[in-house]
């Protein structure tokens, strides 16, 4: 019972044309800069935002096909975790987690039962009468997804579940849900800024841009594989899309790299930022891709200094704060990169 959907929504300027299979079990995930068009996405399959084309289907059940089929969120078979949880303040965690079943009918004592044992399935069975502003983050959070899979939805819409986290809780909550998500037997499509929220979650990754869909595939591919600078971005990796002739290959942006591989046509080239080493003069040597570089950044990143380097082509280079001091490295510093070619990875753009 897989859902396809085809999502067509016009609103104003902007367009949103993907389609989109989750198979069960399967959990997907949706990535994208902001105004790219997640939000949007996940509130048709919600069943908030009616689409202004194309289709939408679980099985053998339509969900929407204008102009003749809407059905709306309240009688669709989803669960969704929202961004801030939105548990209401007023009732326990028990009555929050029953809500759900009791809109659909379920009579109060079966719906709190079934409620009870989902609040001991997600570790909070002693919680039970507590209310919201009593819950540490990651307790809401578990009440908030228990609260959706006590309905037994056919679908799971997390909604950056773990964003409003502090790092310390937001490591051992990833853990959790992913657990939780493996033994989840329906289709979850997960819409997350976070790049480690989605490799450690998701079966799939799914990058949206501008309405579209500009890569799709496992996490491991896709990190290894970039094809567009947010991807890249988002992955840690320098991308460049240049013509490869054998192991040379003229960039688009102006530049020329050597790769270890020979290719031909259209290619990308990528390389990590930690592949890139600094030199107050040419180096000569194994390093095959030389060329000079002026400091336009410099930033802490992870535990290392991360530095934006101007040239041709432009480049990010991770350092140690040792070799910072060693060069007397700041804004306005000319230096000559180097990358070997082994170091740098090439595939078909």
């Amino acid at each position: 019972m897989t859902l396809e959907a085809e999502l067509r929504v016009s609103r104003g300027h902007f367009e949103l044309s993907i389609e989109l299979s989750v198979a069960p079990g399967e959990v997907v995930a949706l990535l994208g800069p902001n105004g790219a068009g997640k939000t949007t996405a996940l509130r048709t399959l919600a069943g908030l935002t009616p689409l202004s084309g194309g289709t939408l289907r679980i099985g053998e059940k339509t969900w929407d096909a204008p102009p003749k089929v809407f059905v709306p969120a309240e009688r669709r078979e989803v669960g969704v975790v929202f961004q801030d949880y939105l548990l209401f303040g007023h009732l326990s965690a028990l009555d929050n987690v029953a809500f759900g079943l009791r809109a659909r009918g379920r009579r109060r004592g079966a719906a709190r039962a079934v409620a009870a044992e989902w609040l001991d399935r997600v570790g909070l069975a002693d919680h039970v009468h507590a209310k919201p502003q009593t819950l540490s983050g990651g307790q809401a959070q578990r009440v908030a997804l228990a609260r959706a899979l006590a309905t037994d939805p056919a679908l799971l819409l997390l909604d950056e579940p773990l964003a409003a986290l502090d790092a310390s809780t937001r490591v051992r909550v990833r853990s959790d849900l992913a657990h939780h998500l493996a033994d989840y037997p329906g289709h979850t499509v997960l819409v997350t800024h976070d790049p480690l929220d989605a490799m450690v979650l998701a079966d799939r990754l799914v990058i949206l841009e501008h309405g579209r869909i500009t890569q799709e595939g496992p996490p491991s591919e896709v990190a290894r594989r970039p094809r567009s600078d947010y991807v890249a971005n988002l992955v840690g990796l320098n991308l460049y899309r240049g013509t490869a002739t054998g192991t040379t290959i003229e960039l688009d942006a102006g530049g020329t790299l050597t790769a270890a591989e020979p290719a031909t046509g259209p290619v990308h080239i990528a390389f990590a930022p930690t592949a890139v080493s600094l030199h107050p003069d040419r180096p000569t040597g194994s390093q095959r891709n030389t060329w000079p570089v002026t400091i336009a950044g410099i930033e802490q990143h992870a535990h290392t200094i991360r530095l934006r380097l101007d040239g041709t082509p432009p480049v990010l280079a991770d350092v140690t704060p040792a070799t910072v001091a060693d060069l007397e490295l700041r804004p306005g510093t000319e230096l000559w990169a180097a990358v070997k070619a082994t170091e740098t990875h090439t595939y078909p753009a």
